[in-house]
């Protein structure tokens, strides 16, 4: 079976190592691709960051061009321009979730009012369209409060404010200066809830829900959670926060009814179902959905997934998802993300990376491209998420321990990484 991997990040390198493995895949491409998934596969120059007649006429050219059965589709600006509807064909199946479905992610303000009507817990918030208005609101407010793009932003759109001048400042950023583009149009003031932060990701089939093993991200640049949100600068998998009776009670009360409340809306979902949860004191609560597989999450996942993706993707796809066992390797996984120096802001691209070779001759250590790029022959940086170092270990010391070492055999001018990957839990 032929399979098109739609995307440029280590998420897709994940995905593409993990499907590679299986006796089914025959020729692998990915569109665009990046360094590390040349050696994979193909790179084909199609691009879907915006979805357009011509960019899909591209695609479907393509697809055909190769006999291609299995398209992944795995950044969500793709999926929320309709890219999974307007590619799905007889003969050809699509893993990801229709527009419709997809609107969890690049619509909050939907989503929020979803999770409403369907009593989904959630941080209590308002909404805005009016910069003035949200100003008013957050300076009335005598406790913390979150602001968000309610479009999509790379995963930076969320601003955590400790008083009422920072989500001032905040909403000026994104409503008055545009940082987000069109993002940022209207925007939802949420209460800054307080607890751990969990990622758990379902596959979904529009019937059947099959829960993967919890992780834990690490959106803030600096080491102990300081500094601006990014897109993730790493996470470890499974983490002990999450339970099997906490897993129960997060797919009664969150998973189950959103896709329901979907459901009733005639939208049926297909492919991966994102929670990002914050595990409060009154017990787990949403504080965004996304509609595709995690970056970095997924690293960390695909590492120590056992058995067969191609098969898996495709039972999903085509509403057979009771008909596949997934198990889990017992180890731990931890991901760090190596980034290019001043990243989430203003960094240099073009810049020769070294050391790969030796750090992926380390035991339990694969090595996922994010940001690069071949130029004549040398590997360079070409994004701000540069590599994703994964390690496995019997527990997450060891696995932090193997990452950390093999990030210090790779170098790159301004290569900059956090050390402290699962430190919430260690710590404990």
């Amino acid at each position: 079976m032929n399979i098109l991997v739609i995307g440029s990040g280590g998420r897709e390198h994940a995905l593409g190592w993990k499907l590679k493995q299986s006796p089914r895949c025959g020729r692998l491409f990915f569109a665009p691709g990046n360094g590390g998934t040349a050696g994979l596969g193909q790179n084909v120059p199609l691009h879907a960051d915006h979805v357009d007649t011509k960019t899909v006429d591209a695609i479907d050219y393509f697809c055909r061009q190769e006999k291609v059965e299995l398209i992944v589709i795995g950044p969500e600006d793709p999926l929320a321009g309709g890219l999974a509807d307007r590619l799905a064909k007889s003969g050809r199946a699509v893993f990801g979730p229709v527009q419709a479905a997809a609107r969890l992610e690049s619509d909050k303000a939907f989503a929020k009012q979803l999770m409403r009507s369907a009593a989904i817990p959630t941080a209590e918030a308002r909404l805005f369209g009016d910069a003035q208005a949200a100003l008013a609101y957050v300076n009335s407010r005598e406790t913390p409060v979150v602001v968000k793009a309610a479009g999509l932003a790379k995963g930076k759109g969320v601003v955590v404010c400790r008083d009422s001048q920072e989500a001032a400042e905040a909403v000026k950023k994104i409503m008055v200066e545009k940082a987000f583009g069109s993002a940022g149009d209207t925007v939802v003031i949420e209460e800054r809830l307080v607890g751990q932060e969990v990622s758990v990701l379902a596959l979904v089939d529009g019937r059947n829900i099959f829960v993967l093993d919890p992780c834990q991200d690490h959106k803030q640049v600096g080491e102990g959670d300081t500094g601006p949100n990014t897109g993730g600068m790493g996470a470890y998998c499974p983490t002990p926060l999450v339970d099997e009776r906490l897993m129960g009670e997060i797919q009664r009360q969150i998973l189950v009814p959103v896709v329901d409340a979907l459901r009733r809306d005639g939208v049926i979902y297909r492919g991966v179902l994102y929670a990002g949860l914050m595990l409060t004191a009154g017990g787990p609560k949403v504080l965004e959905f996304n509609c595709r597989f995690g970056d970095p999450e997924t690293q960390a996942l695909m590492m120590r997934l056992r058995g067969d993706l191609v098969e898996i993707l495709l039972a999903t796809a085509e509403g057979r998802l009771d008909e596949v066992d997934l198990t889990w390797d017992p180890r731990c996984c931890c991901c760090v993300v190596m980034a290019s120096g001043g990243y989430p802001g203003a960094y240099k691209t073009g810049v020769p990376i070294s050391g790969l070779e030796e750090a992926a001759k380390m035991e339990g250590v694969q090595v996922f491209h994010a940001g690069t790029a071949n130029k004549s022959g040398q590997l360079v940086t070409s994004g701000g998420r540069v590599l994703n170092i994964c390690a496995l270990g019997k527990d997450l010391a060891e696995a932090q321990k193997r990452a950390n070492a093999a990030c210090e055999r790779v170098h790159f001018e301004g290569a900059y990484y956090r050390r402290d990957i699962g430190f919430r839990v260690m710590k404990r």
